[in-house]
């Protein structure tokens, strides 16, 4: 029995990578798909502007990506040939320490370990048999919590994944090993103390040592614009500057996919849930915020460590212990004199980024949800801490603090960017406890934002698996993957 006849097979809400995603799997499978955003231009978080002087291009929110290139699904897709070229820096990411020196995260397992002293072996035991198992793994990390289709490799993953990551840090010895794996266990967003904080620092390091942390020339807004003009190329729709608020502006279909976190979806379509649903929507629970700012600099940042140098994503906090407590006050509402920053410098591997002999530099620290406090003299001084004369390079600035960032994304309640918490309790259970976490308790309505498996991140896994949810539910339309 076909569908009811709508305007449209299905609507998408929001033009984030994963509305983005959606929307292209549910285009390639013929049907006829609308894509609604309510800004001027589509992307969400993929988006780069002028945000301080003329020809200095800044990555609005997300910047280096390791998800992006080693995603699933968009390594399915042509989007090279529709613009978008990754740059690789020959170091993903360093993490320096105050004597000058700093750990580094290179392609090269080998290369990586050789600098760690006497935890080199311990290293290579950690990652080798992750960075060769993750091809086959990654579907089944980047997913719902379901049958995997490498259990074994799973379960391994899984007895370090799920231990805090000051846990894991006990296998070292090293304040080099400890401070690396503490610098991607940050991007969690949550204390280091906590159950699973261990899984993104992982995935990160293999995504590292398997595809690199790359750089799209010209900005993150041409991984958007790459994935708009595949899916118009195809059959696909976008209306710009159509802000959804209530379930009524939208043209009828037969689906609904929202890409919003639970909040936003409570306000346009609560009336049509349950009211078992709307409760569990109502006590789910966002994480920390960020401050950030973007720089334009008359040269490049004067690091001291020359891994540095090289690097396109920079981790300044020190030690395990000092990022430690960082994260830790920032979770019991506190601002630390010395926060986690994350800094990147896409201009020294893209030209295109700034006017010649000029940089950028993009970065942000953890807040408390909700912050309003300006943190650019702390980050500054974080970063001139390990790059002395960091001040005097610059010549423009823009800051977004957490109520900015969700003015200029909804999605980023409270200035959260990985659109909840993923803690140990909703690490399984985004946004609620259900058979699919995709499904609302409403017939043809889903929800696809990072509020969903496997979270966080410029992957579109996301949206691809509430599509292919709702194309096995409304359209009977089954997909391998």
């Amino acid at each position: 029995m076909k569908p009811e006849k709508r305007d449209y097979d299905a609507v998408i809400v929001g033009s984030g990578p994963n509305g983005l995603a959606a929307g292209i799997l549910l285009q390639q499978q013929g049907l006829s798909v609308l894509l609604l955003e309510g800004k001027d231009k589509i992307g969400g978080g993929l988006r780069t502007e002028e945000l301080t002087l003329p020809g200095f291009k800044h990555d609005v929110c997300s910047a280096i990506h390791p998800l992006a290139a080693g995603s699933p699904f968009f390594e399915t897709l042509p989007l090279h040939e529709y613009g978008l070229e990754y740059i690789y820096p020959e170091v993903a990411a360093a993490h320096p320490f105050d004597n000058g020196t700093a750990a580094v995260l290179k392609k090269s397992i080998i290369e990586t370990a050789d600098l760690l002293g006497e935890d080199r072996d311990t290293y290579i035991k950690l990652m080798a048999h992750l960075v060769k198992s993750w091809p086959g793994l990654a579907a089944d990390v980047l997913g719902p919590l379901t049958f995997p289709k490498h259990p074994v490799d799973l379960a391994v993953f899984g007895l370090d994944a799920l231990t805090s990551s000051t846990h894991l840090a006990r296998r070292f010895k090293t304040e080099e090993a400890k401070g690396l794996l503490a610098g991607m266990a940050a991007h969690s967003i949550q204390p280091l103390t906590n159950l699973a904080t261990s899984a993104i620092a992982l995935v990160l390091m293999a995504n590292g040592h398997l595809k690199g942390w790359p750089v799209p020339k010209g900005g993150s807004v041409k991984i958007a614009d790459a994935l708009a003009s595949y899916f118009i190329s195809i059959g696909g729709k976008i209306e710009t500057n159509t802000y959804i608020t209530v379930f009524d502006q939208l043209p009828s279909a037969n689906a609904v996919l929202f890409d919003v976190t639970p909040k936003q979806l409570l306000q346009i379509a609560g009336h049509k849930f349950s009211s078992l649903y709307k409760w569990q929507l109502e006590r789910y629970r966002y994480g920390m915020g960020v401050f950030k700012i973007d720089w334009a600099l008359d040269d490049v940042v004067p690091f001291n460590a020359e891994g540095t140098k090289q690097a396109g994503t920079v981790h300044i906090g020190g030690t395990l212990k000092e990022i430690a407590i960082g994260e830790q006050q920032i979770w019991d509402g506190h601002h630390p004199e010395k926060p986690f920053v994350l800094l990147a410098q896409q201009s020294l591997f893209d030209n295109t980024r700034a006017p010649e002999g000029k940089h950028t530099a993009w970065a942000y620290c953890h807040v408390p949800n909700g912050s309003n406090k300006d943190m650019t003299e702390i980050i500054e001084k974080q970063v001139e801490r390990f790059a002395p004369g960091f001040r005097e390079r610059i010549i423009g600035r823009h800051t977004f603090n957490t109520r900015q960032l969700e003015n200029y994304n909804p999605n980023y309640i409270g200035g959260d960017i990985n659109g909840g918490v993923i803690d140990i309790g909703q690490l399984f259970t985004r946004p609620v406890l259900r058979r699919s976490p995709y499904r609302t308790s409403a017939k043809g309505i889903y929800i696809c934002s990072s509020s969903t498996p496997p979270g966080g991140g410029v992957h579109g896994m996301c949206g691809y698996h509430s599509a292919k949810r709702a194309l096995k539910d409304v359209f009977n339309i089954s997909i391998k993957s």
